[in-house]
C-alpha cells in the first residue's frame, strides 16, 4: 500500500513538472505546455488523430504567438484604445470571479437535483415569545420533547396530539404545507426536509421564534410548471351546509353551460369571484409545487391536455372549475444550459448563498495578507468617526489626526490610511439608511471587507490561473488584431500595384463558375415578400420600394455564382426574366430572386469582379512572407521531448 502511495505522488509530481514545462521557445520568449493546452482545449477539433490535430494546431499557435510578440515589441498594448479596451473588459467579467465558484456549483448541483423532487410536509411547532420566563421556556422544551416522540409513532392523530401538548404543556401549532420543492422554504427548512426520509420525523430545530418539527409524508418527481384558468365560487366566512350545498348547485349550473358551449372567459366574467382574475378570463400566474393548497394542486393535476376543464371541486376558499391552458413538463437535463443558469440565478438571489459569500470573504482575507495595524486604536478609530457624523458641514476628514495614518496594510505593502475609513463613514453612515444605525464597530467590518474585495480584485490575475488567461487572451486578441490590420489587411488593401501583378499572374484562379445577374430580395417575414414579389413584377423600381420598407426588405442586384443563390425548392431549373416563390429561411426570414441574364461556366473575372478575391489571396502572401521574417527574427525550437512526452 505504502508503495502505492509513492507511486501516485511521483506520478502527479512528473505529471505537474510536464503542465509546468516549457514547450516551445520564440527569441527569448517562451510558451509552457499548460498555457498550450489550455488555447488548444478550447479550439480542438472533432478527430480520431489526436496528434496530428494537435501538432497542426501547434503550427498555427506558434504563428499567433509570433504575431503577438511583434505586436509586443512595438507596445502597441501602450495604445490609448487597447488600453481602455483592456480596462473596461476587466471591469466586465472581474465580478465573475469574485466568488467562491467550486461553493456555488456545489449549491447550484444540490438545487437542481432537489428541484427534481417535490415533498409532501407536515410543519409543527412550538412557539416561544420574545422576552418568555424562564418557566415558559422550559413548559415549551418539554412540549417539543413529547411532541417529537409522539409524532415518531405510527398512527397518531396530529390534531389530537398538539392539542394534547397544548392543554399538558404549551401551545403548539400543527399544519399541512403541502408539497414542496428547491426555494419553497427558506434554505435551513428546506436543508432539514430533504436529509429526512418519507414517514420520518426531523429532529427538533430552534430558532428565534421557537421550535420547529417536520414529517415528510410522501414524495413525488417535480410536476413542472402550469398555466390555469379557474372560476371561483368563494364561501362566505362561517359558511354552513346550507350555504355550500347552494354555491355547489350554481358551480355545477355553470359547469353545464360550459359543456353546452359558454366561452370560459365568459363565463369567468359572468360568474367568477375570483376578483383578481374574472376580467381575465380566470388566468393565473404560472405555478408550480408549493405555490396553492394541496388539495387545489391535485386536482389542477388530474388534467391531462391543454384546454380540459374540470369538474367542480371543493377546497376551503369555495368550489372551483378550473381549465388548463398549458403544462410544461420539469427539465430534467443537467446539460441543458438553460436549467442551469436559471438555477443558478435563483441561488444567487436566496439566502442560501450567504455562506458560500462568507466563506470566499473569509478566504481573500487570508489570501491578500490584511492587518489592522495598531498606529491608530480602535477608539481613535471610532472617536472621529463620530465626529465626521456629527460635524458632518464643517469636518474636513483630510485635518483629522488619524487622515495621514496607516489603519490597514496588504500583503504587497500597500496601505489604507484613516482619511478612507472616514470617507467610508460618510459615505455610509450619512447617506445610507441602512447604515445610519450601525455600530461604529459594524462599520469597521464592513470597510474592511470592502478594502480586501477592491485590493483582491485589482490583484484578480495573481489570484485566480482562470481570470489572468482570460485577460491574457482578450489583451492579444486585440495586440494581434492591430498588428494584422497594420502588417496585413490594409497593407493588402492599399497596395494596388501589387493587387494587380498578383490577379495578372494568376488569372486562371479567377474564373467564373456557372452564374446568373440576379435581383435578391431579403425579407424579414412572408408578408414582405409577398410585397416584393407583387412590386418587382408590377415593374416597380426595385431600389424605391426598398428603401420604404424601413429595413423590412433589403435588396441587392450584381452578378452571382449559382451556388450562391438561394434555391427555390418548387423551381430548380429557373430561366431568364423569372421569379422564385417565396423561399422560406429557417430563421423565419423569406428570400425572392429575379433571374435576369445567365452565363456559362469559365468566362474570366475582370480585376473589379475578382478584387474581394484577390485581396483575400494576395493577404494570404503578406501573411506568409510576414511570418517567415518573424520566424528569422524569432526562431521557434519545439522541445520535442516535452512535446511527445505530452501527446502520449
Amino acid at each position: 500500500m505504502k508503495k502505492f502511495f509513492i507511486y501516485c505522488a511521483i506520478s502527479l509530481s512528473i505529471l505537474s513538472d510536464a503542465f509546468a514545462q516549457t514547450l516551445f521557445t520564440y527569441g527569448s520568449s517562451e510558451t509552457s505546455t499548460a498555457e498550450f493546452l489550455r488555447a488548444y482545449n478550447k479550439n480542438k477539433p472533432a478527430t480520431v488523430d489526436k496528434a496530428k490535430a494537435m501538432r497542426e494546431y501547434l503550427d498555427l499557435y506558434t504563428n499567433f504567438k509570433l504575431k503577438v510578440k511583434a505586436a509586443q515589441d512595438l507596445k502597441l498594448d501602450t495604445l490609448t484604445q487597447i488600453k481602455y479596451d483592456i480596462e473596461n473588459f476587466k471591469e466586465q467579467i472581474a465580478g465573475n470571479y469574485m466568488n467562491d465558484e467550486k461553493g456555488l456549483q456545489l449549491l447550484v448541483e444540490e438545487a437542481t437535483n432537489r428541484s427534481l423532487k417535490d415533498i409532501h410536509v407536515l410543519y409543527f411547532s412550538v412557539p416561544i415569545a420574545t422576552g418568555a420566563k424562564p418557566e415558559d421556556t422550559l413548559k415549551a422544551y418539554n412540549a417539543v420533547k413529547e411532541l417529537y416522540a409522539s409524532l415518531s409513532l405510527k398512527g397518531n392523530d396530529y390534531t389530537e396530539v398538539v392539542a394534547n401538548i397544548s392543554s399538558k404543556y404549551y401551545p403548539s401549532k400543527y399544519s399541512d404545507i403541502g408539497f414542496i420543492t428547491a426555494f419553497s422554504l427558506p434554505y435551513v427548512y428546506e436543508n432539514i426536509i430533504y436529509n429526512i426520509k418519507v414517514g420520518e420525523v426531523s429532529k427538533p430545530y430552534k430558532n428565534n421564534k421557537g421550535y420547529n418539527i417536520f414529517k415528510v409524508l410522501e414524495e413525488r418527481k417535480e410536476v413542472g410548471k402550469w398555466k390555469v384558468a379557474q372560476l371561483l365560487f368563494a364561501f362566505p366566512p362561517n359558511v354552513d351546509d346550507d350555504t355550500k350545498a347552494k354555491i355547489k348547485t350554481k358551480a355545477d349550473s355553470v359547469y353545464t353551460l360550459i359543456k353546452k358551449g359558454l366561452q370560459f372567459a365568459d363565463a369567468a366574467k359572468t360568474y367568477s369571484d375570483d376578483r383578481l382574475t374574472y376580467t381575465s378570463g380566470g388566468e393565473l400566474p404560472e405555478f408550480g409545487s408549493g405555490k396553492y393548497k394541496i388539495d387545489f394542486e391535485k386536482n389542477v393535476f388530474t388534467l391531462a391536455k391543454d384546454n380540459e376543464i374540470s369538474k367542480p371541486f371543493e377546497t376551503v376558499f369555495g368550489y372551483h372549475i378550473v381549465k388548463l391552458l398549458n403544462h410544461s413538463p420539469a427539465p430534467t437535463n443537467k446539460n441543458d444550459a438553460a436549467l442551469m443558469y436559471e438555477v443558478k440565478q435563483k441561488v444567487n438571489q436566496d439566502a442560501r448563498v450567504i455562506a458560500v459569500k462568507e466563506k470566499f470573504t473569509t478566504d481573500i482575507t487570508v489570501k491578500t495578507g490584511y492587518k489592522k495595524l495598531s498606529i491608530v486604536s480602535n477608539a481613535d478609530l471610532y472617536r472621529y468617526a463620530d465626529s465626521v457624523v456629527k460635524k458632518q458641514e464643517d469636518t474636513n476628514k483630510e485635518d483629522l489626526p488619524i487622515s495621514k495614518k496607516a489603519v490597514i496594510s496588504f500583503k504587497d505593502g500597500s496601505k489604507i490610511m484613516g482619511a478612507d475609513w472616514l470617507q467610508f463613514v460618510k459615505t455610509n453612515k450619512i447617506s445610507s439608511e441602512l447604515q445610519q444605525t450601525a455600530t461604529n464597530e459594524k462599520m469597521f467590518s464592513a470597510f474592511v471587507e470592502q478594502q480586501v474585495s477592491n485590493y483582491y480584485k485589482k490583484h484578480l490575475e495573481d489570484y485566480n490561473v482562470d481570470f489572468k488567461y482570460q485577460m491574457q487572451e482578450f489583451k492579444e486578441g486585440n495586440m494581434l488584431f492591430e498588428i494584422m490590420e497594420r502588417n496585413v489587411w490594409s497593407k493588402a488593401g492599399k497596395d494596388s500595384a501589387g493587387l494587380s501583378n498578383f490577379y495578372n499572374s494568376n488569372k486562371e484562379k479567377y474564373k467564373w463558375a456557372a452564374s446568373a445577374d440576379v435581383l435578391v430580395f431579403n425579407c424579414v417575414d412572408d408578408k414582405a415578400a409577398n410585397e416584393s414579389l407583387k412590386n418587382i413584377k408590377a415593374g416597380m423600381q426595385w431600389t424605391t420600394f426598398a428603401e420604404a420598407t424601413d429595413n423590412k426588405v433589403q435588396a441587392d442586384s450584381g452578378r452571382y455564382e449559382l451556388a450562391q443563390i438561394p434555391v427555390d425548392p418548387d423551381n430548380k431549373k429557373p430561366s431568364e426574366n423569372t421569379y422564385t416563390n417565396i423561399i422560406k429561411n429557417t430563421d423565419g426570414t423569406a428570400t425572392v430572386v429575379k433571374y435576369i441574364k445567365f452565363y456559362t461556366a469559365g468566362m474570366q473575372r475582370s480585376f473589379n469582379e475578382a478584387r474581394g478575391l484577390v485581396i483575400n489571396d494576395y493577404q494570404t502572401i503578406l501573411e506568409q512572407q510576414w511570418i517567415d521574417g518573424l520566424k528569422t527574427k524569432y526562431p521557434v525550437k519545439i522541445k520535442e521531448n516535452v512535446w511527445e512526452q505530452m501527446v502520449k
